[in-house]
């Protein structure tokens, strides 16, 4: 390539859109030169994606507080930082319901800096699990109707779909769920990988490598009222907190993780609310780390990797998009830290934290006071 490669990665909550990205970075660094991912988050910057991916010794930038659909000139400005960096592609991510990349910023590029970059084929990754709430059985996985709407909309807009985590399928289910997605859409490319093992994740990079985003309007209902409904039940939540052991005691905090997410996962079923994607961040002596995710409350708690060592004191970065009121889930966060500190003699000290839900009332309004 004679210019700098640029693609978007799209996909429902917990698909493994990091993590793919990840994955797909390595092996850009090994035959195309070097890759690079932006971290999006309408939260403020305190991102598990991020600290993750620098822990995989990929070079990362964030774009914070807003979607890359409404920040063009910023995520511009992001891509060529990493350009300058050596990157020779660059991929970043979308938040919330991950709707609008095809026009706002894949078409968007292509119009107001022409010939910049090449456009490589926008990408949905699809998790196995969310795709049965629209296979022919209609699995109720206890996400709302409306989850169904995003799901098929962000497979819809894509010009390449990835199943993700076949290392989780059985030959006979991967088997149907190729052909279910390559029958319900017959005009978009599909292929299949497991992130996390790796398997299957160069042919994808390849052929990524070896198109081009069609960078064409697709009517997939964004804007609609059923995306907006879908909208209005999201929440994010955002904290970053340091727990240290009062005595001084190395204790093991994969345990605490554990027992901090079956916390929250009691706190939501009480409520009768969900988790799409909940997932934790803490670093240890060198490359030591814990990377756990919850994809809703009536599945395991995932860990992409544990700690090695026990440790007297760690900080923390959580990150949870749920299905649930704002105030709830604050309540149901803080009930957790509160749990873990007792059960692990803790003394647990918010750096930041913050929970806001997309539509919240003064959100926006740049802290000035309201009049009644």
């Amino acid at each position: 390539m004679n210019k700098p490669a640029y693609m978007v990665v799209t996909g429902f909550l917990g698909a493994g859109k990091t993590t793919s990205m990840i994955a797909m970075a390595r092996v850009i660094n090994k035959k195309y030169g070097k890759g690079g991912i932006i971290a999006n988050d309408l939260g403020a910057k305190n991102l598990v994606d991020a600290d993750l991916t620098r822990m995989a010794d990929v070079e990362i930038s964030e774009i914070t507080g807003d979607c890359i659909c409404y920040v063009t000139e910023d995520l511009v400005f992001r891509i060529d930082g990493l350009v300058d960096h050596g990157c020779t592609v660059v991929m970043s991510d979308i938040p919330g319901s991950g709707l609008g990349s095809l026009d706002h910023v894949v078409i968007k590029i292509k119009e107001d800096y022409p010939e910049k970059y090449e456009l490589l084929p926008l990408t949905c990754i699809v998790d196995p699990e969310r795709l049965r709430m629209i296979l022919p059985e209609r699995a109720n996985i206890n996400l709302p109707e409306e989850m169904r709407f995003l799901l098929n909309a962000q497979i819809a807009e894509a010009d390449l779909i990835v199943l993700n985590k076949t290392d989780m399928l059985y030959e006979e289910e991967l088997a149907a769920d190729l052909e279910f997605i390559r029958t319900a859409y017959p005009d978009i490319p599909v292929m299949c990988m497991s992130a996390r093992t790796g398997e299957g994740v160069e042919e994808v990079v390849d052929y990524l490598m070896e198109h081009r985003a069609a960078a064409v309007h697709r009517e997939i209902g964004y804007g609609s009222d059923e995306m907006d409904q879908a909208e209005r039940q999201m929440c994010w939540y955002n904290r970053r907190f340091f727990a240290k052991e009062k005595n001084g005691a190395n204790i093991d905090f994969n345990q605490v993780v554990d027992d901090f997410f079956e916390s929250i996962r009691d706190g939501l079923i009480d409520a009768k609310r969900n988790v799409p994607h909940l997932k934790l961040f803490a670093s240890g002596e060198g490359e030591d780390y814990v990377k756990a995710s919850l994809i809703g409350v009536d599945y395991d708690i995932e860990y992409d990797h544990k700690l090695q060592q026990d440790y007297t004191a760690m900080a923390i970065i959580v990150n949870a998009r749920a299905l649930c009121e704002s105030d709830t889930m604050a309540e149901i966060v803080d009930d957790a830290i509160d749990a873990i500190k007792e059960r692990h003699n803790l003394k647990c000290q918010t750096i930041f934290t913050e929970c806001f839900g997309f539509y919240d009332e003064g959100r926006r309004n740049g802290g000035r006071a309201s009049k009644f």
